[in-house]
């Protein structure tokens, strides 16, 4: 994958912000479109569509939260959410809308590139997967757990043929519990497995994305299927 294969969709309403991150993203040779307010953002999406999603929360028209929810009705583009809201439950609000990682305002520019690198490289390794049925020689292509399915090369699962809707990074935690079933992952597990970076202390990004995969499991499979080990992290029932 190169930058200059992947356009980043920048929405803030603070004109300076937007330009500064359009600025850094071109330098390292990303393609990019900007939009200033929600309504502006949804259209732009879907006439030019978009590899990520910058998305600022508070924007005039359609705030952020919404614009997360009506893109994750039909898309699992990667979406990084960022606010001058700092508190964990602003946080855990855009990560429950659907946003793939979260930054609070002010940010540090080269810290905004590492993590839509992050997000880039996460998305377009499933992507190239399911176009290629790239995988290695012997490695199962699929995963069932009574009637879940888990198929890692078209990176989908499905209950009883019933599809699931999850994200790029739901997936990547349900593949990670179901391919060893009765082990506890703790939340640095989840975390440096799925996320390939450094783990800190007080992250509750994993817990809020666990939440909404469990969530979506227990609706289409009507029991848990994600346990919770108290203290130690989490786990599918072998």
């Amino acid at each position: 994958m190169t930058s200059l294969e992947r356009r980043v969709l920048i929405v803030d309403d603070e004109r300076e912000i937007a330009e500064l991150i359009e600025i850094y993203l071109k330098n390292e040779g990303f393609e990019t479109a900007v939009a200033f307010d929600g309504e502006a953002a949804l259209e732009i999406f879907e006439r030019q569509g978009a590899d990520l999603v910058i998305l600022d929360i508070m924007m005039p028209k359609l705030d952020g939260l919404e614009v997360c929810r009506r893109l994750r009705r039909d898309h699992h583009v990667p979406i990084l959410m960022v606010s001058a809201k700092t508190g964990d439950m602003d946080k855990i609000m855009g990560l429950m809308t659907g946003a793939d990682d979260y930054m609070a305002k002010p940010f540090n520019p080269l810290e905004l590139l590492a993590r839509v690198r992050s997000l880039l490289r996460r998305s377009y390794q499933y992507t190239r997967t399911a176009e290629t049925g790239a995988g290695k020689e012997g490695e199962g292509r699929e995963l069932r757990l009574g009637a879940l399915r888990i198929d890692k090369l078209s990176h989908s699962a499905d209950v009883d043929g019933r599809p699931l809707h999850l994200t790029s990074t739901e997936f990547g935690i349900l593949h990670l519990l179901a391919s060893q079933p009765g082990r506890v992952f703790s939340a640095e597990d989840i975390f440096q497995q799925v996320w390939k970076e450094k783990y800190f202390e007080s992250n509750n990004t994993v817990m809020v994305h666990i939440s909404k995969l469990r969530d979506k499991l227990e609706k289409e499979l009507g029991e848990k299927l994600i346990v919770t080990v108290w203290g130690v992290g989490y786990k599918i029932e072998g």
